[in-house]
């Protein structure tokens, strides 16, 4: 029996995830694969957020002036930041737009969060190294470092429900980057468990601020501020800061007793290449992607409604539960991250205009008043068999289907889809339209002679693979 004061032991998850970064070899070459077009759709999505103001307010040094040898670079930007400001800099924008990749199971989030992290601390590392005389991180570095962070998230996530205790996602980022961040600067075992043990000590994000009546920005840089976070704690590890062999089990203060309903935290599988070889892509939409099947039924019944807006009697939405929970909202919508997060305000936005951006959460595009005419049409009901596919580890899918009434009594038929395009299944239809996400991102802040050098670099799994981080970053400079 565990005594109050015995040190003896460590708990199970945090050897687990140690060893895992330190020793498991990736070899799967469909995770390399998709890892780099994981690593290109972030950096678009971080490139495309660089438009809006109440993204960069948030960027750059905490004070400003604050020069940092050998800094971290932030794509798209001129910043040159320590390693846990760079990290918070590059989670920023990643998140901004909800348009990054996602995992869902029984917790959700978005794995390439991590990027922030990985990416900035890879850039300084790298960069010490050259003012050192020796070699560089290569990208094949950090992909693989994504592909472990990718699992790390993506596996707790399978079987710990954090929203079910009221708990963010972004802890499960937080936990993640520690590891794979304390692995590339070179932690021991030791050095590993300690920071991660601090990381699940740490205070841990309410998921407040993505609901109403709280809903707001925050959503859109916590991701970034539990990357860094990550970051700064595996940072003190390195310099000898001490861990807590039971920060999961200890009785009456440890998180699970705390924080966890007393549940015991497991992995559901093995850790390995599982996540990135199933992750989801937001390849049409910026929207949470529990509406990302609604919106692909909403475009392809706009053409049908478009002309007869004013005749629809009804709206019926059929969905799965964790939809119904997150984002089924009925009432005033305050901001962008109200509506992004609204399976109503989705559906409606893309039946009046066949289509999604960012652009239509904004204050002017949600001032039509056909937008909440259609709304107060909308039903939502749940389909059980679509929740129980959704946590079907054999499929995930994320199914929705719409059928619109109108006054006259007529019906459309029932538009359904139960793999959004981002989904493994579909992964083959995805992948050219996540180039042509990618590089309409890219268009939209480079001159068109970097977009071609940076098209060009990215084109080839292993030339981008060999290239050193520092020429990577450098390709994202302005």
């Amino acid at each position: 029996m565990l005594k109050m004061n015995d040190r003896t032991k460590t708990d199970h998850l945090l050897e687990e995830i140690a060893d895992y970064v330190l020793t498991k070899e990736i070899t799967s070459q469909e995770a390399f694969d998709t890892a780099r077009y994981v690593l290109l759709d972030t950096l678009g999505c971080g490139i495309l957020a660089l438009r809006y103001p109440e993204c960069t307010k948030l960027l750059g040094p905490i004070v400003p002036g604050t020069t940092v040898p050998n800094g971290s670079r932030v794509p798209g930007t001129s910043y040159v930041l320590d390693p846990v400001r760079g990290a918070f800099n590059i989670g920023c924008i990643i998140r901004w737009l909800d348009y990054n990749d996602t995992w869902l199971a029984a917790e959700w989030g978005h794995p390439s969060d991590n990027l922030g992290g990985i990416l900035a601390v890879a850039d300084y590392l790298s960069r010490v190294r050259l003012a050192e005389g020796k070699e560089p991180l290569a990208v094949r570095d950090v992909l693989e470092m994504m592909v472990k962070a990718h699992e790390i998230q993506g596996v707790l996530a399978l079987e710990n429900s954090l929203n079910r205790v009221g708990l963010d996602h972004v802890l499960f980022v937080k936990i993640a980057t520690t590891a794979v961040v304390a692995k590339m600067l070179g932690g021991t075992r030791d050095e590993i468990i300690h920071a991660l043990s601090n990381a699940w000590i740490d205070n841990s994000s309410l998921r407040t601020y993505r609901h109403a009546p709280n809903t707001g920005s925050r959503k859109s840089w916590a991701a970034g501020d539990a990357t860094s976070r990550g970051v700064l704690l595996a940072m003190m590890a390195l310099k000898g800061e001490m861990g807590y062999p039971t920060a999961l089990s200890a009785p009456g203060w440890g998180f699970q007793d705390v924080l966890f309903n007393k549940k015991e935290l497991k992995l559901a599988r093995p850790l390995d290449s599982y996540v990135m070889e199933n992750v989801l892509f937001k390849v049409s939409y910026p929207a949470e992607f529990h509406a990302q099947t609604a919106a692909e039924c909403a475009v392809k019944l706009h053409p049908l409604v478009k002309e007869r807006l004013d005749e629809i009697d009804q709206i019926t939405i059929t969905t799965h539960e964790s939809a119904i929970r997150i984002i089924d909202k009925v009432g005033p919508l305050h901001n962008p991250a109200d509506r992004d997060h609204c399976l109503q305000y989705i559906t409606a936005i893309a039946l009046i205009h066949g289509d999604i951006r960012a652009e239509h959460y904004e204050d002017e595009a949600a001032a039509d008043p056909r937008i909440d005419r259609l709304r107060e049409k909308m039903s939502v009901v749940e389909n059980k068999q679509y929740t129980y596919d959704y946590l079907d580890p054999s499929k995930r899918s994320i199914a929705n289907a719409i059928q619109i009434q109108f006054k006259d009594g007529t019906k459309t038929e029932w538009v359904d889809s139960e793999y959004p395009l981002g989904h493994r299944f579909r992964r083959q239809e995805a992948i050219p339209k996540i180039v042509d996400k990618f590089q309409a991102a890219i268009s939209t802040h480079f001159s068109g002679k970097q977009q071609k050098v940076i098209q060009a670099a990215c084109a080839d799994q292993e030339k981008l693979e060999q290239m050193s981080v520092p020429e990577f970053v450098e390709l994202f400079l302005i």
